[in-house]
């Protein structure tokens, strides 16, 4: 009886040493997120710009690897294209048609629309009130998957791009990449989780 009861506390002392090492506090898994951000901007040879910089070269980021570093956000940006006609305007909502890829930065799960039919859109309506942008998911697979709420990293492109209807072939709807840290990401995936993630998505105003 007395080497059972020795054989079982030292089976849940096992049991409890491998839960111990297989927990990770908020601080590691932040660390595992910085280490996985870097490796990935390094391995696509992005290269990363102040915000000053940024604002010096007109709120423009040139060429396909030049990524601003937004100092409110953390989130790393690069403007593809900045869209036709005017940005949103201070007091004026609007629904915003979304096309996207999404990619985790920390393995290889993958959510996307960009290739889905022409009626395929997400939609977000968002209201501009001085510098602050609000905004909920009313259409399509983020509202599927991640709920209304949309991210803060989606909302931080819209002072920056142009906003306009597109009524002509020559007229081309914004473009942006981010790199996401949690904190600026999904509130049930990447925050709950701390995972980065990887957007490129194009902006277009709706009716």
């Amino acid at each position: 009886m007395r080497k059972s009861i020795y054989t079982i506390i030292t089976l849940l002392a096992v049991l409890m040493t491998i839960a111990c090492n297989d927990y990770e506090t908020y601080g590691e898994l932040k660390e595992r997120e910085r280490d996985a951000i870097d490796q990935f901007i390094s391995d696509s040879s992005f290269v990363i710009i102040s915000q000053e910089q940024f604002e010096n070269q007109g709120n423009l980021t040139i060429g396909n690897k030049q990524f601003v570093r937004l100092n409110k956000s953390g989130v790393y940006m690069q403007i593809v294209n900045v869209g036709t006609g005017e940005p949103i305007q201070d007091g004026e909502s609007m629904n915003i048609l979304c096309r996207f890829v999404e990619k985790s930065i920390l393995d290889t799960a993958k959510l996307a629309n960009r290739y889905d039919s022409p009626f395929s859109l997400d939609i977000m309506s968002v209201t501009r009130t001085g510098s602050t942008y609000t905004a909920s998911f009313t259409q399509g697979l983020m509202l599927n998957n991640y709920g209304s709420t949309v991210p803060e990293a989606w909302l931080a492109p819209l002072q920056y791009i142009k906003l306009g209807r597109l009524t002509s072939e020559t007229d081309e709807k914004a473009n942006v990449k981010l790199i996401v840290p949690h904190s600026q990401g999904t509130t049930t995936n990447a925050k709950a989780n701390v995972r980065p993630y990887y957007y490129d998505i194009t902006f277009q105003r709706g009716r």
